[in-house]
């Protein structure tokens, strides 16, 4: 079972945006396998720590997390959580931050920044569903956009082997280093590469397909599962099939966002589906057999003599099926008396005659607040 992305970060649910981002920080720079290199289950527990990260520090996937767990991220909608471990460590979490912390000047990290691998950034999409697909389940195909490594060159931005040289202004490394003859003696100073904007190679004949970008935009097209029971703004994540990222790193993620349709009848509150149905005052003075249509069609249900206005049954079972995948929720059914309208002589005439041999008795309510109203005003 996989472990509490709060308890990994050692955190509460309650916990801010920068109690999150310092206590990662913290955690990551125990765990970094540059300063454990005779521990290997510290890289382990630093993938576990950037998997947590990468969920909590955004504020869609943490909501996403509160409201269905793990359930959330399911590996059915594609990845691994080696990927997520790549993905959060190399976008959120600097070297420099490491060694600034343990020694001063001489590196930096910007010419790092764009040369490091970087994970492609996420797309949102919108799909929506009917009611009765939110509840039963369905496939649906997905047209959108994004930015991938260029065939042509296999995300090299050249266009071909030999056309990748290595900066002669850095040697490769990314940076300059300078020197200044001061009165307290030479100090260095590093600064990006001009030539190669820190990237360490130059592009001499780039790809003529991407332009020597390396990437391209390009359409897609993606069948997903919606599960039983999703619910309006619900997000499904599918991990890898966002946008390609930098310097051979990992895509980013799919979040797609549910919109379910409303119902002609049905209303839904958590699990639970609610109906209001109307029925005759004569049926529910004397009580019946009502049809009730439910998710998987209609059933009879037994009104009870004295029904008023407003009462509630619950039909057990018949609501949404539970995202994980235990159980539904309950149908709830609301009684609305319908007063009759465009009354005939005859049955006006009826109606008067039964109201004359009406008791206090039979109509409770009633007679309970006018009792009230004398107590207070008096007779």
């Amino acid at each position: 079972m996989a472990n509490d992305y709060y308890s990994t970060l050692g955190v509460p649910k309650s916990a801010t945006e920068s109690e999150i981002k310092k206590a990662y920080r913290k955690l990551a720079k125990q765990y970094h396998p540059d300063l454990n290199k005779n521990d290997k289950s510290a890289e382990s527990k630093l993938k576990e720590i950037n998997e947590a990260y990468e969920v909590l520090s955004d504020k869609t996937k943490r909501s996403r997390y509160d409201q269905l767990g793990h359930a959330g991220f399911n590996q059915n909608f594609g990845g691994s959580s080696s990927a997520k471990y790549s993905a959060g460590f190399e976008q959120e979490f600097d070297l420099g931050d490491i060694f600034g912390s343990f020694f001063s000047g001489g590196f930096d990290s910007s010419s790092y920044t764009r040369s490091r691998p970087q994970r492609g950034t996420d797309i949102e999409v919108s799909v929506s569903v009917s009611f009765s697909e939110s509840a039963t389940g369905c496939t649906k195909t997905i047209n959108y956009n994004r930015v991938a490594a260029c065939e042509t060159c296999s995300g090299t931005g050249a266009k071909n082997n030999d056309s990748k040289k290595t900066c002669s202004r850095c040697r490769g490394s990314g940076q300059v280093v300078e020197s200044q003859r001061t009165p307290f003696g030479v100090i260095q100073t590093s600064h990006t590469c001009e030539v190669c904007a820190g990237a360490g190679q130059v592009i001499e004949h780039p790809c003529s397909a991407c332009g020597g970008r390396g990437k391209v935009r390009k359409s897609e097209s993606l069948e997903i599962e919606i599960p039983a029971g999703i619910d309006n703004e619900q997000i499904l994540n599918v991990r890898n099939k966002g946008n390609a990222g930098s310097n051979s790193s990992s895509f980013g993620d799919l979040h797609i966002y549910i919109s379910v349709k409303p119902h002609p009848i049905f209303s839904r509150k958590n699990d639970d589906i609610w109906c209001e149905i109307p029925i005759p005052f004569v049926q529910a003075s004397l009580g019946g057999d009502v049809t009730v249509p439910t998710l998987t069609g209609k059933v009879q249900y037994h009104v009870h003599e004295g029904t008023q206005h407003g009462d509630i049954f619950k039909l057990k079972g018949k609501g949404m099926p539970k995202l994980s995948g235990r159980g539904h929720g309950d149908q709830m059914i609301k009684i609305s008396i319908e007063i009759p309208r465009n009354l005939t002589e005859e049955q006006k005439e009826l109606l008067k005659k039964f109201d004359k041999i009406s008791v206090a008795k039979n109509y409770q309510k009633n007679t309970t607040f006018f009792d009230r109203i004398k107590q207070i005003f008096g007779s």
